[in-house]
């Protein structure tokens, strides 16, 4: 209604379930703040119910139509409370001159940690043990170790950067593809940087750090798989659509690859249990960077960097006019 707060969504159910307190300075800066359904990803309808009401959007890993940022009218700045943009239609989103903020860095470290450990449950068969002993046996698989292995780095952004520091202070070579090749000062004797069929012919673990291919294929398809390995572990803390689902599910079947450990689907929850349900597949709910430190970080710079951007776009309430009502004439 007329004089009402301007609205801002918020969507990522780490903080529809739980809130944050960073979350307050929303609504102290003169903001009403919109939550989507708790703890639950909110689908297109939901979106296009609630998107067009609001002039900002603090959003998360949601898939987001085209036909949402087109009703959005009122809409001047999203702000990702992560970095990936894929779920994003950003070409709609340029043409209607919204602006599109991301919290560089601040999940790195609980991303980079999940695939570490993600590593270990692979090559120490972790979750078979877990079972087999809840189940009234005593399995003993003989395992591997990190050190001394070949790790190949797909992706070194602030996530990949951070795999690569740790993995190589285990002991372990990393062999990187990343088109920039950024220096990350790691010594020569244990990092370097090859094409992406350099790393996949060399490495024994594969981990996957970057966005989708701009076409939308799947980075990782039958191909890819035939180049690697036997017996390669791949590992996938970063989108679902980086791997072409039938090509693994034969992979694994035949024993090409002895383990795909994935954090994320393309549907979260996935009612099809074909992948996720495998024996070779270690599946986690999307918690890479479910974390107290990098909810923390992630969401305080994501509240900081939409108010930015709405104090820049002139749609925050400081920067509206202060009409005051007419005196009643005498």
């Amino acid at each position: 209604m007329p004089g009402s707060a301007p609205r801002v969504l918020v969507t990522p159910r780490s903080l529809t379930a739980s809130g944050h307190p960073a979350l307050e300075r929303l609504g102290e800066a003169g903001f009403e703040v919109v939550c989507s359904t708790p703890g639950r990803q909110p689908d297109e309808h939901e979106l296009a119910r609630l998107v067009p009401t609001c002039v900002g959007w603090l959003a998360g890993v949601e898939p987001v139509s085209p036909a949402v940022i087109r009703a959005s009218t009122q809409l001047r700045a999203i702000s990702r409370n992560g970095v990936g943009v894929d779920n994003l239609p950003m070409d709609v989103i340029a043409e209607r001159g919204i602006v599109v903020r991301t919290a560089d860095g601040a999940n790195a470290a609980g991303v980079a940690e999940l695939a570490l450990g993600l590593m270990f449950a692979c090559l120490r068969h972790i979750p078979l043990a877990n079972a087999g002993i809840k189940a009234g046996g005593w399995p003993r698989f003989r395992g591997g170790e990190i050190r001394g292995r070949e790790i190949g780095i797909v992706g070194c952004g602030a996530i990949g950067r951070e795999v690569a520091r740790l993995v190589t202070a285990l002991g372990a070579r990393v062999i990187a593809f990343d088109p920039m090749e950024p220096d990350l000062g790691l010594p020569p004797d244990r990092f370097s940087y090859a094409g992406l069929h350099g790393v996949l012919d060399r490495a024994q673990v594969v981990t996957l750090h970057c966005p989708p291919p701009r076409d939308g294929r799947a980075l990782i398809g039958e191909a890819e798989i035939a180049r690697m390995r036997p017996g390669v572990f791949l590992i996938n803390t970063a989108r679902a659509g980086l791997i072409d689902e039938p090509a693994m599910l034969a992979a694994l079947d035949r024993g090409k690859v002895a383990a795909y450990a994935t954090d994320v689907f393309p549907e979260e929850p996935p009612r099809a249990l074909s992948l996720a349900g495998h024996p070779r597949v270690i599946a986690t709910s999307h918690i890479g960077a479910f974390t107290d430190e990098s909810v923390e970080r992630a969401t305080d710079l994501a509240v900081t960097n939409l108010l930015e951007s709405l104090s820049a776009a002139g749609a925050h309430p400081a920067a509206q006019p202060d009409v005051q009502p007419a005196p009643h004439a005498r």
